[in-house]
């Protein structure tokens, strides 16, 4: 039997890339992209810092869409959201497009550390 705030808090694939795009776009609007803007400079490129200035805005600003689906207003909202996105990712490619830009916006770029015993910082030149 499942709790009836799990069942306001199911949608179909394309309730998902409603929410998504619902989502994106109030990370768009002027005052989330200011509220954005200051904690990114906060966080100065440091993932530990980025994960106490930059994240939690960015889970307000989901919380703020993702309620009115019937998610709860907390952490725990965005993470069922989350895994529900998650879940439809591998079958529907717009999802998983739309899921990357939505993760863009919050996660700065990851770089790759080197590899190999050659990895130590000089790239030969063809």
């Amino acid at each position: 039997m499942a709790s009836a705030s799990a069942q306001a808090a199911s949608l179909s694939a394309e309730q998902a890339k409603v929410v998504l795009a619902e989502v994106i776009q109030a990370f768009s609007a002027p005052e989330n992209a200011v509220r954005m803007d200051e904690a990114r400079d906060n966080a100065c490129n440091d993932m530990g810092k980025m994960l106490q200035f930059v994240l939690p805005v960015a889970t307000q600003i989901q919380q703020e869409v993702i309620k009115a689906y019937g998610f709860s207003c907390d952490g725990e909202g965005v993470l069922k959201f989350a895994r529900l996105v998650k879940s439809y990712e591998a079958q529907d490619p717009e999802i998983a497009s739309l899921s990357g830009k939505l993760k863009a916006l919050f996660l700065p770029p990851m770089t790759l550390p080197p590899h190999g015993p050659a990895s130590g910082g000089s790239v030969a030149a063809s």
